[in-house]
C-alpha cells in the first residue's frame, strides 16, 4: 500500500509501547513507536492523521489492535471503553469471534492504521485465549478475511500455545510471531517483532549484558526488518541504550 514506509531486510527499529515523553521529543530520539490507546479506546482518525502529520519523514508506527477483537469483556481492561458494550452482546466480543462486534472492531481499527500509514498492527491475546479448534478456526477466518493493504500482521499469543501449532497457524495465515525474546523465540514471519515486557517483571531494568545479547539475536535476521519495543517500566531508558 502506498505510503507504508518501506522496511529493508537487516533494518533494525527500536521504539517503545507507548509514549514515555513529549512526542516532539520522542521523534527525536526513535525511529518507530507501538501505539498502545489504539488497544484501549482508540482516538479519532484525526488524531491519528495529526501524529502521523507531526511525525518525521520514514518514521515508523505500529499499533495494537482493539481489545474488541482479541480480548472478552470479562477482562479488566474494559473497564477503559468510553461506552460500555452492551450486556446482551457481551458473548459477541473478543477472541477474534465471527460476529458484527469484532468485524467493527477491526475496520475501526484499520481505519486508524490507515490515517497512521502504520507498517504493523499487533494482535496480542490474552492467557484466556486457549488453543483449540474454536480458537484455530477464529483466527483462520478472522486473517483469512482481514484487508492487509501492505502491512505485516503481528500475533501475540500469550496462552499454553503449541509451538507447532502457532508456526503452522502463521505460515498459513501470514502472520509474523510476536515474543518477548528474553521468554521465548519468534517460529514465523516475513519480520521479526520484539516486545520486550522485562522478562517475567515489567519493574526490571536491562543490565547491559543483556542488551548486549539481544544485539546478537537481532543480527541473526539479517534478511528481514527486525522491531524491538520496549514495554516495561524503563522502556525509554532501556531502548535509548540500545
Amino acid at each position: 500500500m502506498a505510503g507504508v514506509p518501506f522496511q529493508e531486510a537487516g533494518q533494525m527499529l527500536i521504539g517503545c509501547c507507548g509514549w514515555p515523553e513529549a512526542r516532539a521529543k520522542y521523534f527525536e530520539h526513535f525511529s518507530a513507536v507501538e501505539l498502545q490507546t489504539t488497544f484501549y479506546q482508540p482516538p479519532s482518525t484525526e488524531l491519528a492523521h495529526k501524529w502521523r502529520r507531526e511525525a518525521p519523514e520514514g518514521f515508523v508506527f505500529c499499533l495494537k489492535a482493539w481489545q474488541l477483537i482479541t480480548h472478552e469483556p470479562s477482562s479488566p481492561t474494559y473497564r477503559r471503553l468510553k461506552t460500555p458494550v452492551s450486556a446482551s452482546r457481551r458473548g459477541a466480543y473478543g477472541s477474534f469471534r465471527p460476529t458484527a462486534e469484532v468485524w467493527a472492531a477491526w475496520q475501526h481499527t484499520l481505519a486508524i492504521a490507515r490515517a497512521l500509514r502504520a507498517a504493523v498492527i499487533v494482535f496480542q491475546c490474552p492467557a484466556s485465549f486457549r488453543q483449540g479448534a474454536e480458537s484455530r478456526q477464529n483466527l483462520a477466518r478472522f486473517f483469512g478475511s482481514v484487508e492487509r493493504e501492505g502491512r505485516l500482521l503481528a500475533w501475540e499469543p500469550r496462552g499454553d500455545w503449541e509451538p507447532a501449532v502457532v508456526r503452522d497457524l502463521c505460515e498459513r495465515l501470514d502472520l509474523v510471531h510476536c515474543v518477548d525474546p528474553f521468554l521465548a523465540q519468534p517460529l514465523w514471519g516475513r519480520a521479526v517483532y520484539f516486545r520486550l515486557h522485562g522478562g517475567k517483571d515489567y519493574r526490571h531494568q536491562y543490565r547491559d549484558h543483556e542488551l548486549d545479547w539481544l544485539r546478537e539475536v537481532c543480527a541473526r535476521y539479517p534478511d528481514r526488518p527486525v522491531h524491538v519495543m520496549f514495554n516495561n517500566v524503563y522502556m525509554k531508558e532501556d531502548a535509548l541504550r540500545l
